[in-house]
């Protein structure tokens, strides 16, 4: 054996990492499972019944799991006693930053929605310091609500339409930031409002990123058993912008520099109307909400209303509203025709604005991406175009990041506690 064959044999796990991660394995299990026994956890996870015990025995004398009632399997012997995670304790503080609201969410171990602020705003005029300061008091607002349900955030994510990077907002065209530290800055608002707690860990992703994610972990592209039923899958947020996420088994794929699934800023026509990126004739000049308002004769200022104004005319069948849909169908199954031959994912998920224009969205869609797949999969009315679930979005998503870290890591919690009541 050379000594580079040394250098890559992997260490040995100890028991201290081989507990760690059974600890992560069972609550995780009763996590999907989402109530279940000790017995069942056990079947499950491979483990011993006696293994089993003294991880769950750990797991709530730190708080991650509660026993609730009892059950009966219909076989001989006692009952089992329920196991849940813990509706207090640890949970994610999520806060969306958009064109015009700033949405702030936190969720408990289990994934529930249990504290939701939406600020309507519009956050282009003002300075990006000024606009994270008003998140940070939004988001201590809704610190202050969970803590009344016995919930304590353990890190807060900022989603934000544009590429992030580091800890900052390279470009966010449509909000007119560009190299923003954005982690800092509101890591240092939050901080000042909540002098007398201990700083929260502050992480930031791009919108579209965390939208797939929630539709991922919570939306109809989850399974029932912490598995994705729909684990291939492209995100995309039609607001302003349009914004863009890949999913491929499971897993967001990020690119080689993090700003993978820029599906909006996919050129339509070279010579297209100007684009806030400084390119001409991209998707969401001819899809994105600004765009779709535009198009139909509505002024693109009035946005939520204008989007329901525009949902309004094209029920009631007007033509100019009708045309608008049709044509920013088609650009959207060119441009997603594309992709979908590039990667070959099981759907196409559309989230923001376009769930409620899908009805007129889609067949247009549907007949470009049935025109284009080379595969042949992507047949009208096939399903495979679908609107995203109202379960899933880019606040939840984005909180549910620091609940996930608790899941994969149970012990490392419970040592951050321990550490803060010494």
């Amino acid at each position: 054996m050379n000594s580079n064959d040394v250098a890559m044999t992997p260490p040995k796990a100890d028991k201290a990492t081989v507990r760690r991660h059974n600890l992560s394995l069972v609550l995780t299990t009763v996590h999907d499972a989402g109530e279940t026994t000790r017995a069942a956890v056990a079947a499950r996870v491979g483990l011993t019944r006696a293994a089993v015990s003294s991880l769950v025995d750990q797991l709530l004398t730190e708080g991650l799991l509660t026993e609730w009632g009892k059950t009966f399997s219909g076989q001989a012997g006692r009952p089992g006693t329920v196991l849940k995670v813990a509706r207090s304790g640890p949970a994610g503080l999520g806060v969306e930053i958009n064109i015009d609201a700033v949405t702030v969410c936190v969720v408990d171990l289990a994934g529930t929605d249990r504290v939701r602020l939406v600020e309507r705003r519009d956050n282009r005029g003002d300075a990006p310091a000024a606009v994270l300061a008003q998140a940070a008091r939004i988001a201590a607002r809704a610190i202050e609500s969970a803590a009344e349900q016995e919930l304590r955030p353990v890190a807060a994510e900022l989603a934000l339409p544009g590429l992030v990077s580091g800890g900052a907002v390279r470009q966010a065209p449509n909000l007119g930031w560009n190299r923003v530290a954005v982690e800092g800055l509101f890591a240092q608002a939050l901080t000042a409002l909540r002098p007398a707690h201990r700083a929260l860990p502050v992480g930031a992703d791009n919108e579209a990123n965390l939208a797939a994610m929630g539709e991922l972990w919570f939306g109809d592209c989850a399974g029932g058993d912490g598995t994705a039923r729909v684990p291939s899958f492209i995100y995309l947020t039609g607001e302003i912008g349009i914004g863009g996420a890949l999913v491929l088994g499971g897993r967001l794929l990020r690119g080689a520099h993090g700003f993978a699934g820029e599906i909006g800023h996919v050129v339509v026509e070279p010579d297209g109307p100007a684009c806030r990126c400084g390119a001409r004739g991209c998707l969401e000049q001819y899809a994105g909400r600004a765009a779709l308002l535009r198009a139909a004769g509505l002024d693109e200022a009035t946005g939520a209303a204008g989007v329901a104004e525009l949902a309004r005319r094209a029920g009631a069948g007007d033509r100019v509203a009708l045309r608008a849909l049709e044509s920013a169908g088609r650009s959207l199954g060119r441009v997603l025709s594309g992709a979908v031959n590039l990667i070959d994912p099981d759907a196409v998920v559309l989230g923001g604005v376009f769930p409620g224009f899908l009805p007129w969205l889609a067949p247009a869609a549907d007949r470009e991406l049935a025109a284009r797949v080379v595969s042949g999969l992507w047949t009208p009315g096939s399903g495979r175009l679908r609107a995203a679930s109202s379960s899933g979005d880019a606040a939840r998503g984005a909180a549910a990041r620091g609940v996930r870290e608790v899941l994969a890591d149970p012990a490392a919690y419970a040592e951050r506690v321990a550490g803060r009541s010494r």
